[in-house]
């Protein structure tokens, strides 16, 4: 019998205020650019003083005019009925100058959606107030899975996984647009998310970083087999084989048994963004290596790449489309950027 895999806190009409400070536009805001461009509930604004007065439109890539706000005062007054948590600071810690305004809030009566691995129910769950909650996304309903076994590998469905050659380039992302494209084509499909942002805007999935290492595979196959009796899952990528702080790529690819890799890569990145600076081998290398560890074990699926998603944000639509249809020749793979383009190409790569 499969568990259920994570407790599902927010309902879909309730109305989000999200707290990026200071983070708006650069990596760091990873779940809060993943919410606002994909998440279902409505989003009120976002707080961000060093961009306040600005509309999330010209901030980032995302053409929705949500007002970016001075402080969580401000906020109070459009309505909002949930604070999230939409920065990712390093090592995923809560910065202490935020629980002033996570307890503001809960004074407020909003509740909280949280994604870093600092629970806030230990300290403010003695606080609430009728129909309020915090939900603590890392952690999970079961965080003592069974080993994996690779059991996934006897199932007869489709199972997709988003690699990169780093953090921070377009898994989930990709995971999404490819979910949607497949959907198109009425295709029978199911993201499968594996990180907070993932988890808080499809409603399921599992927190993989909130397991100890032994547990990490079961935890993916766990999740896997629950809906094995889709045509197509989507699994979301993290971290990656090259990254030094790492250790995601492994057990996904343990407990999901895939089928079949998509690559994710940010346009113009050279070196891991790690203390250590390691340089990104040419991409021909990196798609060898992740083809040849998936493979590794005779209970496991032939798994190839079978097309890179490119993150061309930054350059022009004439540059992008230059240096794709190049990609494209380098490695003869389809290559397209899913935000920019659709991820109609990969999607006919997986069924074609």
């Amino acid at each position: 019998m499969v568990m259920e895999l994570i407790l599902i806190m927010l309902n879909k009409d309730q109305k989000i205020a999200i707290y990026a400070e200071g983070s708006m536009g650069t990596l760091f805001a990873k779940m809060a650019e993943g919410v606002i461009r994909y998440s279902s509930n409505p989003i009120t604004c976002v707080i961000d003083s060093s961009k306040a007065g600005k509309s999330v439109s010209e901030v980032c890539n995302i053409d929705k005019d949500i007002p970016i706000l001075e402080n969580i005062d401000e906020a109070f007054k459009f309505g909002a009925e949930v604070l999230l948590l939409g920065t990712a600071p390093s090592g995923g810690r809560l910065p202490e100058s935020w629980i002033q305004i996570i307890g503001q809030s809960i004074e407020k009566g909003l509740s909280v959606v949280n994604g870093l691995h600092d629970s806030v129910n230990d300290i403010f769950s003695g606080k609430l107030g009728p129909n309020q909650w915090i939900w603590d996304i890392r952690n999970p309903v079961n965080n003592k899975p069974r080993i994996g076994a690779a059991r996934a590998s006897f199932l007869s469905n489709q199972r997709i996984l988003m690699i990169g050659t780093d953090m921070a380039v377009g898994k989930m992302t990709t995971g999404l647009e490819l979910t949607n494209s497949l959907k198109a084509k009425a295709k029978d499909v199911v993201f499968l998310a594996t990180g907070q942002t993932g988890i808080c805007i499809s409603g399921n999935g599992i927190p993989l970083d909130a397991y100890k290492v032994d547990y990490a595979s079961g935890a993916v196959e766990e999740m896997v087999l629950k809906y094995k009796k889709n045509e197509y899952l989507i699994i979301e990528g993290q971290g990656s084989l090259l990254n030094p702080g790492s250790t995601a790529t492994l057990p996904l690819m343990r407990g999901s048994c895939p089928t079949a890799l998509v690559l994710c890569h940010r346009l113009g990145l050279k070196v891991v963004e790690s203390e250590t600076k390691i340089l990104i081998p040419p991409l021909e290398q990196v798609i060898s290596q992740n083809e040849q560890l998936v493979n590794c074990l005779n209970s496991f699926p032939t798994a190839k790449v079978k097309a890179v998603a490119l993150d061309t944000r930054g350059y022009d639509h004439t540059s992008a489309i230059n240096k794709i249809s190049k990609m494209e020749d380098k490695l003869n793979l389809p290559v397209t950027d899913p935000v920019r383009f659709s991820a109609k190409k990969i999607a006919n790569a997986l069924i074609y």
